[in-house]
């Protein structure tokens, strides 16, 4: 009798412990996740003037805005970069949603490709800037380009002009122009151009021309198009 009640108590006492695991246990389980999706673009710069290095070239995705427009006075941002080809404002602008820039400036008959990445196509658009360094302010690039209806594999292909910043005096004296052909400043807060607004560039004036405080010659000169440039969705 007394193993029989042993045997009993030990068998309630396993059957206790059981339960207690059983109430006391966490189950585990995953949360699934929606892997993020990379939409990306090669872009592809091809320089070309003869004598117009551009600055690092700066390529930025976003949903709305535009980074210039002719006719209305310059940002703060696009005055840096077209007068010392600064673009590192540009690129933290709060509309910029990515951005790229090449490591350095891009010769005449150069080409430079970047990729960019983006999380979504939604009204997707794209930009690109740059200075002519060889100019007091001139700048060139496309302006809010649609991207968001590209499939995978489509190429655009576009043909830039150069811009005048309005934001400097394009008097192409010595120690006014930051590129090689003179080494001289870059970006100046002060604004001294009579316009103060985008326009299309009219052009340089050099030495050749009987400008004879122009740091420029004939070589620096530059007709349209400036840029060559190939959009193209690869994933």
């Amino acid at each position: 009798m007394k193993t029989k009640l042993t045997l009993v108590a030990i068998s309630a006492l396993l059957l206790s412990a059981c339960g207690d695991n059983d109430n006391n246990s966490t189950v585990v389980t995953d949360t699934p996740t929606s892997p993020v999706v990379d939409y990306e673009f090669s872009v592809s710069i091809t320089n070309l003037t003869q004598a117009q290095p551009m600055s690092p070239i700066a390529v930025m995705l976003h949903q709305s805005g535009h980074y210039f427009e002719v006719g209305t006075a310059a940002s703060n941002e696009l005055e840096k970069l077209a007068e010392g080809g600064d673009n590192s404002a540009l690129l933290a602008q709060s509309m910029t949603m990515s951005s790229s820039t090449t490591e350095t400036p891009v010769g005449p008959g150069s080409t430079s490709t970047i990729s960019i990445k983006s999380e979504t196509l939604a009204n997707l658009k794209l930009s690109l800037l740059t200075m002519m360094v060889n100019t007091n302010d001139g700048f060139s690039g496309l302006n809010a380009i649609d991207v968001s209806t590209m499939p995978i594999g489509e190429k655009k292909m576009y043909r830039t002009s150069a811009y005048d910043a309005g934001t400097e005096l394009n008097t192409e004296a010595q120690g006014s122009i930051p590129g090689p052909a003179d080494g001289g400043e870059g970006f100046n807060v002060e604004r001294n151009d009579n316009q103060n607004m985008v326009t299309m560039h009219s052009g340089v004036v050099g030495n050749d021309d009987g400008l004879t405080s122009s740091t420029l010659t004939s070589i620096h000169k530059f007709d349209n198009p400036l840029l060559a440039i190939t959009i193209e969705r690869i994933k």
